[in-house]
């Protein structure tokens, strides 16, 4: 068996690769705009400003993309450490452990009902959970908020037979794949769709219709995943990994809820619910969402009766436990730094819009959905992607008689399937961290999936080249 690679040396690997490709491909860049979109001003690319410009290869800039990169996701970076931080006084408690074995004792019971018994409770808890996130992926774009969870599905996985992969699908690919199949995601489709001059949220019956495909597809494949580990537990990835979870689970399996691990646990609900309350209502991101958690952690230390230095303590062992994701997030962005700075980007960008302009609407569309899927393995933000690439390709779209609203179908999907694979993103590095995956690990196991959906991807937008739909 080849020995995988550390994620810093697959990440590094990347950012020399990046380098190279500034001395290969010629620097250009568009000129851009401020418009406002849908109330937020936002910095576009102006069509036909296209101009090369003196090369800018990048040579010793690839050992200062780790401060750069540290510099630019500084907001995701300080996320994880105090998430980190904040559930390693939580767990101190047990609260979490203790309470997913009372859940299983008691779900357990469902058992004697027999369509439940022929289901599998197992199968059920499975299917509402990546149901929910898959939810909150599509309606308000759900994804630095998996990070939280991972802590808490990953022992509910491992306890019920299965990996700490399927903790990890549960919540944060469910929420993945819900954002790729979005209905109402303000940060990609209402971007998108303001960029590119569409009723906001337009589209809407096609795009349920994606939704609910997609959903189908990635419970469908999990569940087929958790039935082969819990048949043969020696055949999953991670399995040897797993022995840091299946510790904690095992000292947890007699165990009682005391009173206070009530409390935490009450607590860590209600936490919950002003997130959920806060990113809908109030439109939280990182920074009111780091400060909850933060709350909650020294709650939690509170009520389980540990001193302020305790608590402390407790905080930065978390912080310490979680660095070495931190840190790769830093690096892996230095990635964008090195294409950036090289000014290739935007030159694939005008190659790629210039080479389309001699090939039908099935290829056309087919070639804009390859370039969004790997464009968005350099660059996992959507709204930026969007601002950079939705001006081009909606004029585009008019020239090749397509509409716009499967252009913007086509931003949709490639932003969305390879967030669950890219480096870059900060999200899934820090998920991987929280879940002690190696990234390598993560990789060998998932790339199957995700061009499986982005397949899958490419039939949904054929019907809209074909069929009158609403919206299309």
């Amino acid at each position: 068996m080849k020995r995988i690679p550390h994620t810093f040396t697959i990440v590094f690997a990347l950012i020399v690769f990046a380098a190279v490709l500034t001395w290969v491909v010629p620097a250009g860049e568009f000129v851009r705009e401020t418009i406002d979109v849908n109330g937020s001003s936002r910095e576009v690319v102006v069509n036909n400003s296209f101009h090369y410009t003196e090369r800018a290869p990048q040579t010793w800039q690839i050992f200062s993309a780790l401060f750069n990169g540290f510099v630019d996701k500084a907001d995701i970076i300080i996320f994880i450490l105090m998430v980190g931080g904040a559930f390693w006084i939580l767990n101190n408690s047990h609260a979490i452990d203790v309470g997913v074995m009372a859940f299983l004792r008691w779900v357990k019971r469902l058992s004697r009902y027999r369509i439940i018994k022929k289901l599998g409770v197992e199968n059920i808890i499975i299917t509402l959970v990546m149901l929910l996130f898959s939810l909150f992926g599509a309606v308000f774009g759900m994804s630095e908020e998996t990070i939280a969870f991972v802590v808490v599905f990953i022992p509910l996985a491992i306890q019920m037979g299965y990996d700490s992969i399927v903790g990890v699908c549960m919540c944060y690919v469910a929420a993945h794949v819900g954002f790729a199949g979005a209905m109402l995601n303000p940060f990609t489709i209402g971007i998108a769709q303001g960029i590119a001059d569409l009723p906001l949220f337009s589209g809407l019956e096609y795009r349920l219709f994606c939704w609910v495909v997609l959903t189908i597809v990635g419970i469908a494949f999990v569940l087929w995943y958790a039935r082969r580990v819990k048949a043969r537990p020696e055949s999953s990835p991670v399995y040897k990994l797993d022995d840091y979870w299946r510790s904690r689970m095992e000292s947890s399996e007699e165990s009682r809820l005391s009173v206070r691990q009530i409390l935490i646990l009450v607590l860590f609900f209600v936490t919950i619910v002003a997130l959920v309350v806060g990113v809908l209502k109030f439109g939280w991101y990182i920074e009111e969402i780091s400060a909850l958690f933060l709350a909650m952690g020294i709650l939690a230390g509170i009520i389980d009766r540990q001193g302020a230095d305790d608590i402390a303590k407790l905080f930065l062992a978390g912080c310490k436990d979680i660095l070495s994701a931190a840190l790769v997030v830093g690096l892996a962005s230095g990635i964008i730094f090195i294409l950036k700075d090289g000014c290739v980007i935007d030159t694939i960008l005008y190659g790629l819009t210039r080479s389309l302009a001699q090939v039908g609407d099935v290829v056309s569309l087919g070639a804009m959905y390859v370039f969004q899927t790997l464009l968005n393995v350099v660059m996992p933000s959507g709204s930026a992607k969007a601002a950079l690439t939705m001006p081009i390709m909606a004029q585009f779209a008019d020239l090749i008689d397509v509409s716009r609203q499967t252009t913007v179908l086509a931003f949709q999907f490639g932003d969305g399937f390879t967030n669950m694979l890219t480096p870059t993103s900060g999200v899934l590095i820090g998920v991987l961290g929280m879940a002690r995956i190696p990234y390598g690990t993560w990789l060998k196991w998932v790339w199957k999936f995700i061009v499986a959906l982005i397949v899958l991807g490419f039939i949904l937008m054929l019907p809209t080249l074909w069929l009158d739909l609403p919206g299309f």
